[in-house]
Parts: structure tokens; C-alpha cells; sequence
């Protein structure tokens, strides 16, 4: 078993089904965790299920307060941030032409602009350390496109080149930045799909199946982990063989 004891995690977008098997991992690996996301009542049932969980409401849309954001959680951890997850996302779905230029603003300022800033601010503290590590999860989509996901594609496409060239900067100063692109993973949104629609999805993945939020929450444990020290600026695909890189 991975033991993350005295890892100290932050974790954006907990509240979510992958956020939640992530949340779940990580705690059973003893790290010390501050979870991050919007939805207060879901943050208040976090905080009542794990003892060892910090939860902070907070709006990556607001990017002036990130800064402040990685302050806090820098003192709550007493100036020692192990490992940085970037996790939250959002979609807003529509064709090219039929795009807002709010639905496309919006994708990208949570996705991406987020996550750099995070980044670059949770850097600043790992350099003091001369350690840290950083998770990006991106998407499949990400590397295939996808119909109607021009800004999501952008966004996790986006994160990808974003830390490949962080990884460059800061590896000398033994912070590793990686990233995890899940593939179509059982949620609330693939149980909307239709049985016929699902199959045909199913159709173009080797193994069969959709992946669970556990698979992903695996790969960001592995990576999380001592483990994993000799690896930066990749990308581990979890989509049961649909892409292969």
C-alpha cells in the first residue's frame, strides 16, 4: 500500500465523481488533504465523512484571488506544498458556429487559465522546498477532438503543451508536473447516454467497457507517490486502449 503520510495534496474539484474517488484514494494513503470546489453542501458532507480533509470553498473563475488561495493553503500546510491536483473542469457544449463567446471564455478560464495560475503560484512555494509535484487532468478529447467540445478539446489540449513546458522549466528544481487524460469514465453524465449510443462508444474501446472513477484515482495516487519520482512532463492515459499515444 502507498502511504502518503506528511504529503500535503491540494485538490481542486472534490465534489465531483472523479474528485471524490481521488479524494477517497488519497485519504486512505494518509495525505493530508485540502479539498476545493463550489458546491457548499457537498463540501460540508465531505468535511463530516474524512477526518483528515480541509474543505475551502472556492470559484477558479476568480483568478485574483488565486494567489491568496495558495497563501492560505501554503500556511495551512506550514509552508510545505508536496503536490498540487488540478482537477476541477467544466463543459459548455456547442457547435463552432453556434459557440458563445462566453461558453468558449468561460471553458478556458476554468480549464486552463486556472490551472496555470495554481500552478505557477503553488511553484513558487514547491521552489523554497526544492520539491513538489503538480497533476493536470486532461481528457482524451483532449488529443482526438471531439464534436461540439471545441473549447473543452482546447482547454485540456491546453494543459497537456502547458505541462510539458513547466516540466522543462522546473525539473532541475525537482518538481515534477505530469498529467492523467481519462477516457470515458462511468458518471452521472454517461448514464444519460442512451444503451444504443453507449455500445457504440463501447465499440471503440479495446477492453470494452467505461472506465471507474477509481482507475483515475490510481494513476493520481502512482503519481502522487514516491513512486513516481523519475517521471515528468507525461501524460498517463486511463481510457481502457480507445487512444494510444
Amino acid at each position: 500500500m502507498i502511504n502518503l503520510k506528511n504529503t500535503n495534496v491540494i485538490l481542486t474539484g472534490a465534489t465531483g465523481g472523479i474528485g471524490n474517488s481521488i479524494l477517497d484514494k488519497l485519504n486512505e494513503s494518509n495525505a493530508k488533504i485540502i479539498a476545493t470546489g463550489t458546491n457548499q453542501e457537498k463540501l460540508d458532507k465531505i468535511k463530516s465523512n474524512y477526518n483528515n480533509v480541509i474543505t475551502k470553498k472556492f470559484d477558479l473563475s476568480d483568478h485574483s484571488s488565486i494567489e491568496k488561495f495558495i497563501e492560505e493553503c501554503n500556511e495551512t500546510f506550514e509552508n510545505k506544498i508536496d503536490v498540487l491536483i488540478n482537477n476541477a473542469g467544466i463543459t459548455k457544449d456547442n457547435l463552432t458556429i453556434r459557440m458563445k463567446d462566453e461558453e468558449w471564455n468561460k471553458v478556458i478560464s476554468i480549464n486552463l487559465s486556472s490551472s496555470f495560475l495554481l500552478s505557477k503560484y503553488a511553484i513558487k512555494k514547491m521552489l523554497k522546498n526544492k520539491n513538489g509535484k503538480i497533476i493536470n487532468i486532461t481528457s482524451v478529447v483532449g488529443h482526438t477532438g471531439n464534436i461540439g467540445q471545441a473549447n473543452y478539446t482546447a482547454s485540456k489540449a491546453g494543459l497537456i503543451g502547458m505541462s510539458k513546458s513547466l516540466a522543462l522549466e522546473y525539473g532541475k528544481k525537482n518538481i515534477k508536473i505530469n498529467c492523467i487524460s481519462p477516457g470515458f469514465i462511468k458518471s452521472e453524465m454517461t448514464d444519460k447516454i442512451s444503451d444504443s449510443f453507449k455500445q457504440l462508444l463501447r465499440d471503440k474501446i479495446p477492453l470494452d467497457r467505461f472506465g471507474d472513477t477509481r482507475d483515475v484515482a490510481n494513476a493520481v495516487l502512482f503519481l502522487s507517490s514516491s513512486l513516481s519520482d523519475y517521471i515528468t512532463g507525461e501524460t498517463i492515459h486511463v481510457n481502457g486502449g480507445m487512444y494510444f499515444s
